[in-house]
């Protein structure tokens, strides 16, 4: 029977899901590496005497260090295998926050939440690409979705952490936050050791008979690379001549779609509370606004989640970026109103981006093929953070310069403007197997309601 079953037909397996947790660690610890600064800002800058600047830079420190980590994962990832980068990422973690209980300065702050950054960078090509090579199609889209739901589960225990920690924790508590860190980064080591190499990165370098083996050792003595999709061969290619070759388009849509979804949502983690007083919300409000809204981000996740196979990849980002937009604008017009509006607002927003969200990670793993995936996505995780960066580092310039209003209008206009590219360039990869999907020639597939309730899991 298994003579004619491919791989990405076979059924969820626990191997699957233990992937999913191994790879989605990276994700959590990415939420909560880019929101415990947030929570920790206020205690931070008058120990080290942050002034604006300084404030903003550390607040994109980590996001600098995803821009070079992104490059440098991708490309070693491709270069070196899935499972050497595997553990690169959490040794930064655990070495990185310790180290910054002893912090200084901010400009030494600023250097290791830099390392950090680069950590997370390297976690996106790897666990991603490890993870999608591995799954069922029909389970491609909710698995990588997941991740994100993660992120933003990971930024939501950052908040809670956080909190607890700065009540509770003494004068000193704000190190403890920052060093919080390490806890899941050793988790996340642990959980990781014993992760096989993909077989189709190893059958990209012409190593057979190891992937045969590691097939064989996941889904049973009776597949083998024959059950394995064949693959394109462009392993000739380099990552430039490949893009020059017609997926150049692709990169440039990933890399606009990621960077105009993130710069909003990464300038709200890092500086929630304050641009919730911004918008007159002090005090509690601020505080469990702040909160609040982070949970709110993980239901939209999740719901985007459920819909990603059923609604159809292309469908959910328009929708996305559509609704969420609108919530932006309605922020900077309503900037006046009453606290219960503005959280409305907010509220909607965190909701309706989570389409955006679950897409980061998904489009990149589906329309590259294997011999440059995880350079793709390391490009797209790199470019997107200096937009991301960029915008951090902007967001207390420009609540004192120009006021909460027109940030929001700008922020608005940024994902206005995802919704025109996207609209333009993205592809429909649902229903698609993983070498369909990154094919420039295969036809575009229908989505039908009938794959949602394959897909559950």
């Amino acid at each position: 029977m298994s003579n004619h079953i491919s791989v990405e037909d076979v059924p969820l397996s626990r191997f699957h899901r233990l992937l999913t947790v191994r790879s989605g660690g990276g994700s959590f610890v990415d939420g909560y590496v880019l929101s415990i600064i947030g929570i920790a800002m206020t205690k931070v800058s008058p120990a080290l005497g942050l002034d604006a600047f300084w404030e903003g830079l550390i607040a994109a420190s980590a996001l600098i260090g995803i821009f070079f980590g992104g490059f440098i994962g991708g490309a070693l990832t491709d270069r070196l295998g899935r499972r050497v980068l595997y553990f690169v990422g959490p040794t930064l973690f655990i070495v990185c926050s310790l180290a910054q209980y002893w912090v200084q300065s901010g400009e030494m702050l600023f250097a290791l939440r830099f390392l950090n950054g680069v950590a997370v960078g390297i976690e996106y090509p790897v666990a991603t690409a490890f993870l999608v090579e591995f799954l069922p199609k029909r389970y491609r889209g909710p698995c990588l979705a997941t991740l994100t739901i993660l992120w933003f589960a990971g930024a939501a225990a950052a908040y809670l952490t956080g909190e607890a920690i700065l009540n509770f924790g003494g004068p000193d508590a704000w190190r403890l936050t920052l060093a919080s860190t390490a806890v899941i980064g050793a988790l996340l080591f642990l959980v990781r050791l014993g992760t096989p190499e993909s077989p189709r990165w190893l059958m990209s370098k012409g190593r057979e008979q190891e992937a045969e083996a590691i097939i064989k050792r996941v889904y049973g003595h009776d597949f083998g690379l024959k059950n394995l999709p064949q693959q394109a061969e462009c392993q000739h290619l380099s990552f430039g001549s490949l893009l020059h070759s017609g997926y150049g388009k692709r990169m440039a849509f990933v890399t606009i779609f990621w960077t105009c979804s993130v710069i909003p949502v990464f300038a709200v983690y890092a500086f929630a509370p304050r641009v919730l007083e911004a918008l007159h919300l002090s005090g509690n409000w601020a505080s469990y606004g702040s909160i609040a809204i982070t949970l709110l981000f993980v239901v939209g996740c999740i719901i985007a989640t459920r819909l990603v196979n059923s609604l159809g990849r292309r469908k959910l980002l328009l929708h996305s970026f559509l609704w969420s937009g609108l919530a932006l604008l309605l922020l900077g017009l309503l900037r006046d109103g009453p606290s219960m509006v503005i959280l409305l607002m907010f509220g909607a927003y965190a909701l309706f981006i989570g389409g955006a969200q679950v897409l980061q990670l998904v489009y990149p793993n589906e329309i590259f093929p294997t011999e440059i995936r995880a350079a793709a996505v390391g490009v797209g995780t790199s470019m997107s953070r200096v937009g991301a960066a960029v915008g951090t580092w902007l967001v207390p310039i420009s609540l004192q310069t120009i006021g909460i209003g027109y940030t929001m209008y700008i922020a608005a206009g940024i994902t206005f403007f995802g919704l025109l590219v996207s609209w333009l360039l993205a592809p429909e990869t649902a229903a698609r197997s993983l070498e369909d999907a990154a094919s420039l020639d295969a036809p575009q597939p229908k989505v039908s309601g009938n794959l949602s309730k394959r897909s559950s899991w």
